[in-house]
């Protein structure tokens, strides 16, 4: 195995001269990657090896965005990621790398969050967001997330079986978690669902602009929610922004929409993925899962390894490159753009032996959540939520087993979220209770 990291090193260094070689001489080619498609999806690893044989920085033709440079390595990911100096979300002029003159209005509302901002606005927005979640005590939330799993896995297959674990687990449980987190009303719940699902189906131009309509929905949802928290108060981080807003604190109306919008879909949708990502895993392998059920104190180091092996979030947003640079050994221009490719930073031989592999066992070195300023807010509580949801599922069923057959699975066609469609289950009949809530389900 040592070996074998000592022999892909080598066979790197040769491939960065050459690479560094043709880009001198102008002639690198721009590969034109599928990042959307069953194949890469199915196995990214294989596809990001072939990346990786490319050399450490490579020049990829991505949807919407166009021509980009990507890192395929860890250290280099973490590098850009850290450099925010050299490698910025926007320009001087306040152009966001990644979004088209032609973006309608509504949709550049949203780009008023910290994710699309460079300090010192960012560490402004930011701040406010971190203060308002230390006061909620995240970590402090596990008992009550833990019921809520318990609730939703009791209620899996009320409506029959198969069931769709990704639509009726999976996503129910965080979008539950941060409507009472942000002080949202759990009966607007299949509104979120509408308008965040949308987010992880569009593919291209058109889909983009078909998001309209539910992007004007949701914004003036928010807008109406925080306008009644003004009046008369309320609780949940929205509360908390508001009194800030109130206090003076240097926050805009059109920055707070966002980020509420932020918190709210970004506080669910990735970890949507994450849960059935890491259930579609365990039904896959069952020595894994009895090795999980054996001792639920390992959940935790099984997490890490799904967040590393998934990587729900595959690609950072677009930076631009804000001065003539040498990055691995490539000379990137002035005005270029760059995007971290997470996965491929997750699947690096260097930072994790024999990355293809799912171990459960390992301590992964991994990326998912990015790194440097950019590092994801809802961390503790993604994690928190992937552990508390595979407890209370597996524990529930134990007998969990895929409805359909395993290459009947697929995943939405959203170049940079890994996000599987449907996750059709069944209780199977050894799971406790299984008879009861079946009957149940044809009586209602």
């Amino acid at each position: 195995m040592v070996a074998d990291a000592q022999g892909r090193q080598r066979q790197d260094g040769v491939i960065r001269r050459s690479d560094a070689q043709l880009v001198a001489q102008g002639t690198l080619m721009t590969i034109d990657a599928d990042f959307a498609s069953q194949d890469y999806f199915r196995n990214p690893a294989a596809a990001i090896e072939k990346l990786r044989a490319k050399g450490p920085v490579v020049e990829v033709r991505f949807p919407l965005v166009g021509k980009v440079w990507t890192p395929t390595t860890q250290a280099l990911a973490d590098q850009v990621l850290k450099d925010s100096a050299t490698f910025a979300i926007r320009k001087d002029d306040g152009k966001i790398a990644g979004v088209p003159w032609w973006m309608p209005l509504i949709l550049r509302t949203f780009t008023n969050s910290m994710l699309s901002m460079d300090d010192p606005d960012h560490k402004r927005l930011r701040d406010i967001v971190d203060e308002a979640f230390r006061r909620r005590a995240v970590l402090d939330m596990e008992p009550h997330i833990r019921a809520t799993g318990d609730q939703l896995a009791d209620e899996l297959f009320a409506e029959g079986s198969p069931a769709d674990l990704a639509a009726r687990y999976a996503r129910k449980l965080p979008l539950s978690v941060i409507c009472e987190l942000l002080g949202l009303p759990l009966a607007d719940r299949p509104k979120f669902i509408a308008w965040g699902g949308g987010f992880t189906r569009f593919t291209g131009t058109l889909g983009l602009l078909g998001l309209i309509p539910n992007m004007l929905a949701m914004k003036r949802y928010i807008e109406r929610h925080l306008e009644t928290v003004r009046r008369q108060g309320g609780e949940g981080l929205i509360a908390e922004i508001v009194r800030v807003e109130k206090d003076g604190g240097q926050i805009s109306r059109d920055e707070i929409v966002a980020m509420v919008f932020l918190l709210l879909i970004a506080g669910h949708e990735t970890t949507t993925h994450l849960i059935s990502g890491s259930v579609h895993e365990l039904l896959k392998n069952p020595d894994l899962r009895n090795w999980l059920e054996e001792d639920w104190s390992r959940v935790d180091l099984a997490v890490e390894e799904f967040l590393r092996f998934l990587t729900p979030v595959q690609f950072t947003k677009p930076r631009f490159v804000r001065k003539d640079v040498e990055l691995g050994g490539v000379r990137l221009r002035k005005g270029e753009r760059i995007m971290v490719m997470l996965a491929a930073a997750n699947m690096d031989p260097l930072a994790n032996s024999r990355p293809e592999l799912l171990d459960l066992r390992r301590k992964p070195n991994h990326i998912a959540f990015g790194t440097g300023i950019h590092f994801c807010l809802g961390h503790q509580l993604a994690r928190l939520e992937g552990r508390c949801a595979l407890k209370s599922l597996f524990q529930r069923w134990p007998a969990l087993t895929l409805a359909v057959d395993e290459q009947d699975i697929t995943w939405r066609k959203r170049p940079g979220i890994r996000a599987i469609d449907r996750l059709p289950v069944k209780p199977g009949r050894e799971s406790p209770g299984a008879d009861v809530a079946l009957d149940h389900a044809a009586v209602a």
